[in-house]
């Protein structure tokens, strides 16, 4: 008996023990499917299709249920159903923006935008701003060249008279979905656009045309196709604004002069130094001169002294040499008081 007490006593903590861990099980999957029940509830009443497992499968896989389901419930509501949770859940765990995602597609999918979700989602993943994108495909914006945050306030050309121009233009672009992976941004529209700006006044042969006819420059940068490569394209360039600048040719025909009267300045001071070096020289070459004449007068006594002693000369000669010596002193200093009294006369 007592045998049978102690079986039934066992049993009967077995049960408790039983049911126990069955309770603790029912309030871990209550409270499990509380924490999912609203959003199930949402998501089910929208029609979404995310069920409580699927919920849960998510928190398993460290993905925001949250996120996925409510992207899920608006892609509904928006008559979009061929995207799959699965589709949502890929994205998010490639480090994606499913919210801006979702948007975009909506946003698209009312615009009549031809966007497909793998096309949005490497956008996104390109780091590109996807609703910037479609909002910008549906409502053009308007980019300012140059760029005032640039430090830059107009764009300066030259005409061919030589007058500076200083134009400001406004580019309205819309976004191209095709090209918006791997295009170009907005620093290259503006570098193109004021690339073109500064040929179009450049071939100008005057300021003056440019200034008649402002949307020349529209149409000739407009006319080169300078969306090609980028993740834009250009609707309209507008001339806001285009001053006259300074007279850059006059100014650099005086910066030609100066550097040309600089440069025969020096080649004049270089003829100068010639000259004065050449003068010295001359001068030098007739002190040698006399130098040499002294040297052979002194040699002149030297010789009449020799022809003395060899008897080659004798006394009388010597006097008549002194005589004829005299007389062409005389006639010298007649000759020079002849001029100076015909000069006076």
């Amino acid at each position: 008996m007592s045998s049978l007490q102690h079986l039934v006593a066992q049993t009967s903590n077995l049960w408790w023990i039983g049911g126990a861990i069955i309770a603790v099980v029912i309030l871990v999957l209550l409270f499990i499917v509380g924490q999912f029940f609203s959003l199930w509830l949402q998501a089910f009443m929208s029609n979404a299709g995310v069920s409580i497992w699927d919920l849960i499968g998510m928190r398993l896989r460290k993905v925001d249920p949250r996120t996925i389901a409510l992207g899920k419930i608006q892609l509904v509501k928006a008559g979009i159903h061929d995207i799959l949770t699965n589709d949502l859940e890929s994205h998010y765990l490639a480090g994606g923006r499913v919210p801006n995602v979702v948007r975009a597609m909506i946003a698209a999918n009312r615009a009549a935008i031809d966007l497909d979700f793998k096309k949005s989602c490497a956008i996104d993943l390109a780091g590109r701003d996807i609703i910037d994108a479609v909002n910008t495909s549906v409502n053009p914006k308007v980019i300012d060249v140059p760029n005032p945050q640039r430090g830059k306030a107009t764009i300066d050309a030259v005409a061919i008279d030589g007058i500076q121009l200083k134009a400001t233009a406004r580019v309205t672009v819309r976004t191209n979905i095709r090209q918006l992976i791997g295009g170009a941004g907005e620093e290259t529209i503006i570098a193109r656009v004021g690339e073109g700006i500064v040929s179009a006044i450049g071939s100008a042969e005057t300021h003056k045309r440019v200034l008649e006819n402002p949307d020349r420059i529209s149409k000739a940068v407009l006319a080169k196709g300078l969306d090609s490569g980028t993740a834009f394209e250009i609707l309209s360039i507008d001339i806001a604004d285009i001053d006259v600048g300074v007279n850059i040719g006059a100014k650099l025909q005086a910066d030609q002069a100066e550097a040309d009267k600089r440069r025969f300045q020096a080649e004049a001071e270089k003829r100068r130094a010639m000259a004065i070096a050449l003068a010295a020289e001359n001068k030098a070459k007739i002190e040698e001169n006399r130098a040499l004449v002294v040297l052979a007068e002194a040699e002149v006594p030297k010789a009449m002294a020799e022809a003395f002693r060899s008897g080659n000369m004798g006394i009388m000669d010597y006097y008549r040499m002194k005589n004829i010596q005299a007389d062409t002193g005389m006639r010298d200093a007649i000759g020079r008081n002849d001029g100076e009294r015909d000069a006076k006369q």
